[in-house]
């Protein structure tokens, strides 16, 4: 998953003044968009107004705002009730309308002759079909969905979704707009629940079957809950914030599309039908039966979680995004999984859907874990991405800026070992999935380690840094956003670093009562001398890409709007070079850099007399005088 620099569009139309309208459009408009949202009268246009203020206004209360700022944002946001005038010169239209399948199609019907060829028309829905709304859309390729979690201002989750005809393109300007607004989009597919609510809606549905079948009270499910999954709601509190109908009508939808399981228990129609919260407060907890609650929500989680997965609706690593950013669980399906271990959650799942029959099949991938005695499911952290003759290396955990723990450095580590034997491969980008390189070190993975973890972790780290240095081949760090810490440290590994403007770089360990210890220090003093790295590792305050250019750690800074593509560029020029003397020459330089002169210039005539050796240096030479392009073999 790569995402392409580009400034962002100019105008984007809201279409729908609700509740999920105004917080999306507030979205749009704090991150720098000029945004339009339209409603059927001016009342409801007023009202959506009113909402965002009263957003903004909570936000002021809480320091996170200020007045001046609040009304910037306020001078992005236009109200009409014109439909053409809301979509004119707009290059992505986001319907936020009624969650009723008829009332949007109506309104994709009408906007379909409105709208610029080249706009992107969302749908921002949390169970309709994007298939079925794209139906008789003219160009469905340029159609696609986005579920906003509520509240759209504050959620970072986006499930971005593509109905069968959504071309890739599409996808990747939807993805790619969710990072513009700092949120973190996941890809899933059109399916009943997309992700997400596939196993969080029969969650709370199942707090209310333990409720009515006895198993305990409705304090002690809460309980179970809140403690289970880390969460600050348990499942009736959450309901009762977020409305026991919304609930209720989503458990309706995953019954047509999966069964009886999914079918909403006699507890939930009641209480939907009562109108009236959830009163769990006026109940007790009893100890002895949050075993039993506990078993069944994960049976539950983990059947349908893996379910999803081998069906194809997302990956391991977005399931569990959507838990940990979008409902704001500590743990993911799948990580509790691992912590549980793959035989001891396939016998929670047959437990769980023993009842159920065929109506809840359980996933031939878990029973393939189990039978082999798997210890965890594996979860990727790092992406490769092959673009000819250079491949990108992507830190994949965009929910965390891609802290780094132990996870994400041995698989950095384990991909820079694959590629060592990848002969197609004769120079690596180092950078991230999303527009921020790295926040540093994973504090809460850090902040339970003693003494001697430390030294070890700071050791181990060391060692995926190292194995970035000693690369044989040209290794560039592609900076956007962040490259804080470890990330900074990381950098520093590579060959040399380039930077999109806008970027922050430094080494603010000091601030955490620690200092850097995977190197970056050092390699930082080699680079800009020891006062200028002394004074960067003190204050531990981060420079900008400009600055850190002047300091004399970064190459070169790259214009934001083009920045990947620069840094793909330059990668594969290094890439047409002769490899084994792009090769040869960076093992001098690293060599060499510590020795006295005249050891350092025999060292580099000595390697260079080797390259007279090689294929390539015939080729070179003879594609030289024949005036043409030569063709590097590594030979």
């Amino acid at each position: 998953m790569s995402v392409d620099s580009a400034s962002a569009p100019e105008v984007v139309a809201v279409l729908g003044a609700g509740n999920m309208g105004s917080g999306i459009a507030q979205t749009f408009a704090q991150a720098g968009y000029r945004v339009r949202v339209r409603d059927v009268t001016e009342e409801m246009t007023k009202r959506g107004r009113a909402l965002i203020e009263k957003t903004l206004d909570g936000a002021i209360q809480r320091k996170k705002l200020t007045e001046s700022r609040k009304q910037e944002i306020l001078a992005r946001v236009e109200f009409t009730t014109s439909l053409a005038d809301a979509v004119k010169g707009a290059s992505l239209v986001v319907e936020a309308v009624f969650e009723e399948e008829e009332v949007k199609r109506r309104l994709f019907a009408d906007l379909a002759p409105l709208v610029a060829p080249e706009c992107v028309v969302v749908t921002n829905t949390s169970s309709l079909s994007v298939a079925r709304l794209a139906d008789g859309f003219p160009e469905p390729g340029r159609f696609g969905g986005l579920h906003f979690f509520f509240p759209a201002a504050v959620n970072r989750l986006v499930e971005v979704i593509g109905g069968p005809s959504t071309t890739p393109a599409t996808l990747q300007r939807l993805e790619d707009a969710c990072y513009r607004l700092k949120k973190v989009p996941i890809r899933v597919q059109d399916r009943a629940g997309f992700a997400v609510n596939r196993y969080f809606v029969p969650y709370l549905n199942e707090a209310t079957r333990l409720h009515e079948e006895g198993v305990a009270s409705l304090a002690t499910i809460e309980e179970v809950g809140r403690e289970l999954f880390g969460a600050t709601l348990g499942p009736f509190e959450l309901m009762n914030v977020t409305g026991v109908t919304i609930a209720h009508h989503s458990m309706g939808s995953l019954e047509a599309a999966f069964g009886r399981c999914y079918a909403p228990s006699k507890a939930l129609t009641a209480q939907f039908q009562s109108g009236k919260p959830w009163a769990w407060k006026e109940t007790a907890v009893d100890a002895a039966a949050k075993g039993a609650v506990k078993d069944r929500f994960l049976g539950l989680v983990f059947g349908i979680a893996a379910r999803l997965v081998e069906e194809g609706v997302a990956s391991p690593e977005a399931t569990d995004r959507g838990a940990t950013v979008g409902l704001r669980w500590a743990k993911g399906p799948f990580t509790l999984l691992s912590e549980v271990g793959p035989v001891e959650a396939l016998a929670k799942v047959e437990a769980f859907a023993k009842p159920w029959g065929d109506d809840f099949p359980v996933s031939k991938e878990l029973r393939t874990r189990a039978a082999r005695g798997d210890k965890r499911w594996p979860l990727s952290c790092v992406k490769t991405e092959k673009r000819g003759h250079v491949t990108w290396v992507l830190m994949d955990r965009p929910e965390s800026l891609n802290a780094l723990n132990t996870d994400l450095l041995e698989q950095l580590r384990a991909a820079f070992t694959l590629l060592e034997h990848d002969a197609s491969t004769r120079c690596v980008v180092l950078g991230s999935s999303s527009p921020s390189f790295c926040a540093g070190a994973d504090i809460a993975e850090m902040a339970q380690k003693d003494p001697v973890e430390g030294r070890n972790f700071g050791m181990f780290a060391q060692s995926a840094c190292r194995k970035i240095s000693e690369f044989p081949h040209p290794v560039i760090a592609f900076v956007e956003g962040h490259a804080l810490g470890g990330g900074l440290e990381i950098a520093l590994a590579c060959d040399f670093i380039v930077a999109a403007d806008g970027a922050q770089l430094g080494l603010p360990e000091v601030t955490v009562g620690i200092h850097p210890g995977m190197g970056g220090a050092s390699r930082l003093a080699r680079l800009v001398g020891p006062g200028k790295a002394k004074m960067l590792v003190y204050t531990g305050i981060p420079v900008s890409a400009g600055e850190a250019a002047r300091l004399g750690f970064v190459a070169r800074v790259l214009f934001a709007a083009s920045a990947r593509e620069e840094a793909q560029a330059m990668a594969e020029a290094i890439a047409e070079r002769a490899p084994l003397a792009v090769s040869w020459v960076k093992s001098v330089i690293d060599r060499s850099i510590d020795s006295p002169i005249d050891a350092a210039v025999r060292m580099e005539g000595e390697s260079a007399g080797h390259t007279f050796s090689t294929w390539d240096r015939s080729e070179g030479m003879r594609a030289f005088l024949e005036r043409r392009p030569p063709k590097f073999e590594g030979r």
